[in-house]
């Protein structure tokens, strides 16, 4: 049972890995539509594709009779609220075993959907589809979370029936990597959203923004970028903050209950009860820190959350850009944004979603700061010197970006100008 902080910061520090056993875990949603009259797939759809990916070696996973998700070794596959669908990956050695997963994935993926007439749309928001036209299912705590979430936050529905996110899990060998890891990566929270911006177009039209998915997120209960996650936040200061942060919900036996009017540390002083009382496992600290859906957050890792889903050509750029930061260069990278000012990283954060590569930050562009930490990253992954069977190191994967800069256009540009050639929904799908 936990009771006391001291259990949670040492459920932090029970994370901490050597250096050389550092892993890369990286996790992308999809949104699926049906050919023959472009909406999102329902349930009964979801339970024929998962049946047939049965084929590749996939076990179900059930919850109450009903097909949620699938299992494959460490990988899994998640059914989100809307229907989206969620790899999350094993958590791998280097970015060339985690691009060939994804790939994979991506093969299995399409031999299923072809066969069932499904296109695949990886876009940050969905494109086409108005909120009330997205099916749901049988999950249990998205039932809880529809009626709940939108208490906190405007846009929340939105955020869980039409976002698609790409997230990297990272690993810390100290409690002061993870301090400059988390202050790193939360710092650039504005850069990663108008370098991996793709999500232009909503309900068929040009939204005016770069990446709609960002706006949503920051208008999301539970979201946001909190201002402490710009000081040196060690592993107690996160205790605190989690403690104090209201419950989502608990789950007790196979239901799940709102915790809506309860902190997590009402949970451990024994206050809640519906429960009976009982006090938090380690189960129930985890479902808690998954369900705080803040930029970054931290588990037993670190996991990045700032970017739209993108094509399956962009797909390992971002694990890449990151990965060669703070795994390959960190202290180079630490001595930039250390300097930087948390108001104006926060006024940049807000603006990124509309303004870009165009946004200000510290007096220079986002396009600017993209070209130089892009260089950093590279310099770091040149360092970490890890090859292909063609003899290859890790930087091949961010040749995307440099195009993207160099061109001055991101993925969502090309989505608005690809679209509003002649407003084909055809063009909004995977090739």
């Amino acid at each position: 049972m936990i009771n006391t902080k001291d259990q949670i910061i040492e459920y932090f520090h029970s994370g901490i890995k050597k250096t050389k056993d550092f892993k890369i875990g990286i996790e992308h949603e999809k949104f699926l539509f049906n050919n023959k009259n472009n909406k999102r797939v329902d349930y009964q759809k979801i339970k024929e594709m998962f049946s047939a990916l049965l084929e590749f070696g996939w076990n179900p996973i059930l919850e109450k009779g009903n097909i949620i998700g699938l299992n494959k070794g460490e990988k899994n596959i998640t059914l989100e609220p809307g229907n989206q669908i969620e790899l999350s990956g094993e958590k791998l050695d280097h970015l060339h075993d985690a691009c060939a997963e994804s790939h994979d994935y991506l093969f299995e993926l399409k031999q299923v959907t072809k066969k069932l007439d499904i296109s695949i749309v990886s876009a940050g928001f969905d494109p086409i589809s108005k909120l009330d036209e997205i099916p749901n299912n049988p999950k249990q705590r998205y039932k809880l979370m529809t009626k709940d979430m939108p208490l906190g936050g405007e846009l929340s529905l939105d955020m869980m029936y039409r976002t698609c996110g790409t997230q990297l899990n990272v690993d810390y060998n100290s409690e002061n990597d993870f301090i400059k890891k988390f202050k790193i990566i939360n710092s650039i929270v504005p850069i990663s959203i108008a370098l991996f911006a793709n999500s232009s177009i909503v309900e068929k039209r040009k939204s005016n923004y770069l990446s709609y998915r960002s706006k949503v997120w920051q208008n999301t209960s539970r979201g946001g970028l909190p201002k402490l996650f710009f000081e040196e936040l060690n592993f107690e200061k996160y205790a605190d903050f989690i403690m104090n942060y209201p419950i989502l919900f608990i789950q007790e036996g196979g239901n799940f209950i709102s915790g809506q009017n309860y902190s997590f540390k009402d949970f451990m002083e024994g206050k809640i009860n519906l429960i009976g009382k009982r006090l938090p496992d380690q189960n129930d600290l985890s479902i808690h820190l998954s369900t705080i859906f803040t930029e970054n957050r931290l588990k037993k890792y670190i996991e990045l959350r700032s970017m739209d889903t993108c094509g399956w050509d962009c797909l390992c750029a971002g694990p890449a850009f990151y990965v060669g930061m703070l795994y390959g260069n960190i202290d180079e990278v630490y001595d930039l944004i250390s300097k930087w000012d948390k108001d104006k990283i926060i006024n940049a954060y807000l603006e990124a979603p509309q303004k870009g590569f165009n946004t200000q930050l510290m007096g220079k562009d986002i396009l600017q700061w993209s070209s130089i930490l892009l260089d950093l990253s590279r310099k770091g992954l040149e360092n970490r010197d890890v090859l292909n069977k063609g003899g290859k190191n890790e930087t091949l994967f961010l040749n995307h970006l440099q195009k993207l800069i160099d061109n001055k256009t991101t993925n969502a540009d090309h989505m608005i100008n690809k679209f509003s050639k002649n407003e084909d929904l055809r063009e909004l799908y995977d090739k």
